[in-house]
């Protein structure tokens, strides 16, 4: 089995490095969690790019914890890195959209009320796309491409942020559930406890995919691979609500026909 993930991962380094050549890019440019996920791509755009490859690690309100982990990361392959901490712009623009909010005029419907979940999301989803924008800064500046790694588990689901983690270049990892990624991490050598760590996209304090989802990923990879008969009716229509839900996440924006 390790063979197989080793063979994957010389196909996807190559793949990576075709559409960087083809791109005429310098190089790769990774945003580094501290997760699973973005060890494994920072790697592979190691092996497609050797030392053409930035790690940025990109702390907003963040667990200490991901940041450490990220560096751990970093030493381990060797991969230069460079910390941009998000905090400050995030507060700022926060408080000034506050503000310009109160001025809207009320047919455009009430504020959402505290208690709602929705309530959050609006600042919890400006983190990853503040750290889009700042990945494309650095990229740009250096001629280089950005790599995500959103995997095929949260594409299907729609758990992304659109034009936050879903805005890059390329997706190494958007043909594989979970349990693949983690089975690369291993032939790769990631540091085991970032293979066995919790996933979490680091929205908020305590947040983990799972429990937002309402679904484990393994139940989330039987659906995709098996259909309903391989989990609870409760799963599957779960699932079937948020794919549907998020469609628009997947595509390219409606564009009018002229007539």
């Amino acid at each position: 089995m390790i063979d197989d993930f080793e063979k994957l991962a010389d196909k996807i380094s190559r793949w990576l490095a075709a559409y960087m050549d083809a791109a005429r890019a310098q190089g790769l440019v990774v945003g580094m969690s501290g997760g699973v996920d973005s060890a494994v791509v920072a790697r592979l755009s190691q092996m497609a790019a050797s030392d053409r490859v930035l790690g940025v690690i990109l702390p907003c309100h963040s667990d200490p914890r991901d940041e450490r982990d990220a560096m751990t990361v970093a030493a381990h392959f060797g991969l230069a890195t460079i910390k941009v901490d998000l905090a400050d712009p995030y507060d700022a623009l926060l408080a000034r959209a506050s503000v310009a909010l109160q001025t809207t005029p009320p047919r455009l419907g009430p504020e959402t009320p505290p208690h709602d979940p929705r309530s959050r999301l609006g600042s919890a989803n400006l983190k990853p796309r503040l750290r889009m924008a700042t990945l494309y800064l650095v990229a740009n500046s250096r001629n280089c491409l950005v790599v995500g790694t959103g995997n095929r588990s949260e594409l299907a689901a729609g758990y992304f942020t659109k034009y936050g983690d879903g805005g890059v270049d390329l997706l190494p990892l958007g043909s594989l559930v979970k349990s693949e990624v983690r089975g690369l991490a291993r032939a790769l050598g990631v540091p085991a406890p970032i293979i066995e760590k919790p996933p979490s996209a680091g929205l908020w304090q305590g947040q983990a995919d799972e429990a937002e989802m309402g679904f484990t990923y393994d139940e989330l990879e039987a659906y995709l691979a098996g259909g309903t008969s391989k989990v609870s009716s409760e799963v599957a229509a779960r699932v079937d609500r948020l794919a549907a839900a998020s469609e628009h996440k997947r595509s390219l924006p409606p564009v009018f026909e002229r007539p």
